[in-house]
Order: C-alpha cells, then sequence, then structure tokens
C-alpha cells in the first residue's frame, strides 16, 4: 500500500506541472483565436470568457492523453535513473505488476476522455457556433447614421438618425434575380427576439422594379426578418442522437474514430510505460522522453493512416495491432531482462 502510494505521489509531481504547462499553451492559442473575433464582433469581457469555456473540453482532450503518457515514462525513468526501480524489481515487484497499479487510474481518465469527447466537444461546439451566430447577428444592427455601404443581411440601409434600437428616415435597396426593391421609412425599430433578429418599419413605401413594370406598395408596418445564414446544426438533442445523424450520413468518421482512439491511447500503450521507463542506469541513457514523443507521433499517424483506408473499423483494428505490437516488444526487451 505504501509502494502503491510513493508511486502515484511521484506520478503526480510529474504529471501536474507537464498537463499545466501544455494546458497554458493551449489555452493561448485558443485565446488567440477567440481574440480576433473582436475586430468582427463586438464582446465584453463575460462573453469571451464564455467562449472560453465552450472550449475547456476540447483543450483537456487534446492535453490530457499525451500528458498522462509521458509522466508515466517520466515517473518510471525517474525511478530508474535513481535505481529504485531495481530496489522496487528486487524485491519481487515485476514491470507487470507495476503496470496493474496504474492501470486503474489510467482506465478512469480513457473513460473520462471518452465522455469529454464524444460527449461534451459536440455540445460544446454546438453552443460555441450558435453563440458565435446570435453574436454576428447583433453586429449586423450596429448601423451608424449617415453613413453609406452599410448592410443589414442581404439589404444596403441607410439612415439619417439613430437612438438606441430606434431608427429614423430608413432607405433599404436589394437586387436579386434582376429584380430591385426599395423600402423607405419614416421609422424603424429593432427587435431581438432570443436571437431570431428582425427590422420593424413604420409609414413607408416599397417598390418592386424589375425590366417590365414597377410595383409600389404603402404600408403602416413592415417586419424584415434576418437573412444571415443559420450555423448547419440548429438543433442539437443531445450527443448520441449527433454522432448517429452524422454517422448514418457516413459524416464525421474521421473525426469520431479520432476521438475515440485518442481517448483511449494512454490505456492501449500501458506496456510502452515499460519498454520505455526501465533501463540500467549503468549502462544505458536515459532517452525514454525521445521514445515517448516518437511513439506518441507515431500513434497518430498510425490512426490518421488506418482511420482514412478502414472508416469504422480502425475502432477494433488500431487498438488490436498497437496492443499487440507494444507486448511483443514489452516481451523482447523488459520481460526478458525482469
Amino acid at each position: 500500500m505504501k509502494l502503491k502510494q510513493y508511486l502515484f505521489n511521484q506520478l503526480a509531481h510529474t504529471f501536474f506541472p507537464i498537463f499545466l504547462g501544455l494546458y497554458f499553451i493551449t489555452s493561448i492559442i485558443f485565446l488567440v483565436k477567440i481574440a480576433a473575433l473582436t475586430s468582427v464582433i463586438t464582446m465584453d469581457f463575460f462573453e469571451l470568457l464564455r467562449l472560453y469555456m465552450y472550449i475547456i473540453p476540447t483543450i483537456l482532450f487534446y492535453t490530457l492523453p499525451i500528458s498522462f503518457f509521458i509522466s508515466l515514462v517520466i515517473t518510471l525513468s525517474k525511478l530508474s535513473s535513481e535505481y529504485e526501480l531495481i530496489v522496487i524489481t528486487s524485491f519481487g515487484l515485476n514491470p507487470a505488476r507495476i503496470l496493474r497499479i496504474f492501470l486503474p487510474i489510467t482506465l478512469i481518465l480513457s473513460i473520462s476522455l471518452l465522455f469529454v469527447s464524444v460527449g461534451l466537444i459536440p455540445k460544446a461546439k454546438f453552443l460555441n457556433e450558435r453563440f458565435l451566430e446570435q453574436k454576428k447577428k447583433e453586429a449586423n444592427f450596429n448601423i451608424k447614421a449617415s453613413e453609406f455601404g452599410q448592410k443589414f443581411g442581404d439589404w444596403l440601409i441607410y439612415i439619417n438618425e439613430k437612438d438606441d434600437k430606434t431608427y429614423q428616415e430608413l432607405k433599404l435597396f436589394k437586387t436579386e434575380d434582376n429584380k430591385d426593391q426599395f423600402i423607405i421609412s419614416k421609422s424603424g425599430q429593432l427587435n431581438n427576439d432570443r436571437g431570431d433578429l428582425s427590422f420593424e418599419l413604420f409609414d413607408g413605401k416599397s417598390f418592386y422594379i424589375d425590366e417590365e413594370e414597377l410595383n409600389q406598395i404603402n404600408y403602416k408596418n413592415l417586419i424584415i426578418n434576418d437573412s444571415i445564414k443559420k450555423t448547419e446544426n440548429e438543433f442539437f438533442i443531445d450527443s448520441f442522437s449527433y454522432w448517429k445523424e452524422h454517422l448514418t450520413k457516413n459524416d464525421l468518421v474521421d473525426k469520431f474514430t479520432f476521438y475515440i482512439l485518442t481517448s483511449i491511447f494512454p490505456l492501449i500503450s500501458l506496456f510502452l510505460v515499460v519498454i520505455f521507463g526501465y533501463f540500467n542506469p549503468r549502462y544505458e541513457k536515459n532517452r525514454s522522453v525521445m521514445f515517448a514523443m516518437v511513439s506518441v507521433v507515431a500513434f497518430y499517424v498510425f490512426i490518421e493512416f488506418l482511420t482514412e483506408s478502414t472508416l469504422l473499423h480502425s475502432l477494433y483494428l488500431v487498438p488490436i495491432i498497437w496492443f499487440i505490437c507494444t507486448y511483443f516488444l514489452y516481451i523482447k526487451t523488459v520481460k526478458y531482462q525482469y
């Protein structure tokens, strides 16, 4: 029990600095992308924070598997370089028993990553797109008085005066299918019904002009709905329905397999942990970090190649092939010596 606590303690000392470092770097990258949106959309601090909350599942997904795997390798290699693993092995705790100690926490991590990647990321992405869509709609109403070239959806718009969301002396123009439409109004009001935006115009005239005739309509009240293109995923019921719909259409197969295979990477790579972590410091140099990074890159290249050729079949082919190869290396190296 004390040995197990000692190993977990060593893992914690290694894992958290690596994870927090990767998390910080990845967060900076995403925050730069979010900040770039402010050049197009006006957002306050809390709205920026809201966008950041939506990308946290993605950041966790990309940082946790790599940081945990490398932390396991570094933990064992550190114990090897300090001759502690040799002492542990001499007391009868062979590499297989070391793996059994780390197996439960690795299994919990992989299950958590599956929940984050397949469950939370689609929902967070949907909420992020809907939020940006609404902000872009609201940005269309940031119309200034006495300025030309401004647009509301497909309409070119010009106003004489503006008081908050009330507009005076409006002119709107649109060309569509060789037909011109021109609208004038004494006043207009901006309406925002839970993101469904519209212009309500009062006391004006609407002209429809084509090559053969001109039609005029006088109106007391006219509503123009926003015509911005909505996102493809207009409704989101749950993650299961989301993946079922896309996989039925043979869509997002590569992303679905990537999420699952990356989530279980630490679990199916446990033999690599002892292969890289076990060495004799008297005769061998510590190259565990380099080997760990190479194996991570090799795994991502492997799943990219196999996913393109086998699609959903890669969900069982990749774990089987990867596990067999790593177990074979384990038998030929660590198990043979220890």
